[in-house]
């Protein structure tokens, strides 16, 4: 499954001022190989479709996923991440934004804008979508090509590299949380990027955060003390109360019965990742009661727009480990490891 959506035979208004056809970029070429640094030729926008000068790129668990091979079928060679802030540089025909204007590109890539989903504000749902680093090249290029309807203005006062998490671990943990409808008590498994977004903006609406991380991760436990949480333990500890609701951003399936068994009678539980290893078999007792569990698929627009426009009022902040566009896979490697609280971001252009 292969979707290039770069043109070159359509006109397009840039203030580029590049000197050559050529950009540097890392490339996946197979799932369970390390990412090499190559050449790639200058994209061209074509019509609906922008250019943009990479300056900084989240990297997320799903990135780990598809490199790691637990996502089949990624377009290879690929250039993956998908939490891309860029500057404009040209915007083919019928484009929303102007060179110049500085933009984040999210997860979701493109979809067909004609199927029930996407007549009905449900296109994270579109059985055609393309998603961005994984469908469709991202943001680990010092330029990339997004579609203008998935693309989002990026709000002042972020920098390049504090904004670039809000762009996928701040989306979808905004999303999960709006699952839990009027939760009060809402526990968090997985204490990561998205977490530390998300308990941000709980707090903000008056919620109660308890976290679950690792058995024996202390620094996590208290990172998110320091950011709110009135509690934190081991995963495999029940909270010291009954929980409203539960997000599970872990890709852990046996978290599931165990947030099941925390939540109380008609509470929820929400799968945030996606991918998960095998939820094992669980009593119904666990889910009786009304109980519910649900996953998170994608993001829409208006997430994208809602959550942005949050963001500043909360106000969140990111606390991110940045490396060099050219230590991919070192990032790789430091998430893979849960070597960083908050967030994993490339500093693509050196003065982002």
């Amino acid at each position: 499954m292969r979707s290039r959506i770069w043109l070159r035979t359509f006109a397009a208004v840039s203030i580029s001022g590049t000197e050559d056809d050529a950009m540097r970029a890392m490339i996946l070429d197979g799932p369970g190989r390390a990412l090499r640094l190559g050449e790639r030729d200058l994209p061209e926008p074509g019509p609906g479709q922008l250019r943009l000068r990479v300056r900084a790129c989240g990297i997320c668990r799903t990135d780990l996923h598809i490199v790691d091979g637990e996502l089949a079928e990624p377009a290879l060679p690929l250039i993956p991440g998908h939490q891309i802030v860029g500057i404009v540089d040209a915007a083919g025909p019928g484009s929303s934004f102007a060179p110049g204007d500085r933009i984040g590109v999210p997860w979701l890539g493109w979809t067909c804008g004609t199927c029930s989903f996407c007549t009905s504000g449900m296109e994270n749902l579109c059985e055609s979508a393309r998603f961005t680093g994984y469908h469709i090249d991202g943001g680990f290029a010092e330029y990339t090509i997004a579609d203008t309807r998935y693309c989002f203005a990026i709000p002042d006062g972020y920098p390049d590299l504090q904004a670039a998490p809000l762009l996928c671990a701040g989306l979808i943990g905004f999303r999960a949380l709006r699952m839990t409808a009027q939760a009060r008590r809402v526990g968090i498994y997985g204490f990561g990027s998205a977490a530390h977004i998300v308990t941000q903006v709980a707090m903000h609406e008056g919620r109660d955060i308890f976290a679950f991380t690792r058995a024996g991760d202390a620094a996590g436990q208290q990172f998110a003390r320091k950011l709110g949480a009135v509690w934190a333990g081991d995963s495999a500890l029940p909270p010291p109360e009954p929980l409203d609701a539960a997000i599970l951003f872990a890709p852990v399936g046996a978290l599931v019965p165990a947030a099941l068994a925390a939540v109380r009678t008609g509470g929820t539980v929400v799968c945030a990742g996606i991918h998960m290893s095998d939820i094992p078999s669980f009593p119904y007792s666990l889910l009786w009661g009304e109980r519910v569990v649900r996953s998170v698929a994608n993001l829409t627009r208006r997430d994208g727009e809602e959550f942005l426009a949050l963001a500043p009022r909360v106000p969140i902040q990111t606390e991110v480990m940045t490396f060099a566009l050219a230590d991919a896979n070192a990032a790789l490697a430091a998430l893979r490891a849960g070597a960083a609280h908050g967030s994993i971001v490339l500093r693509v252009a050196a003065d982002a």
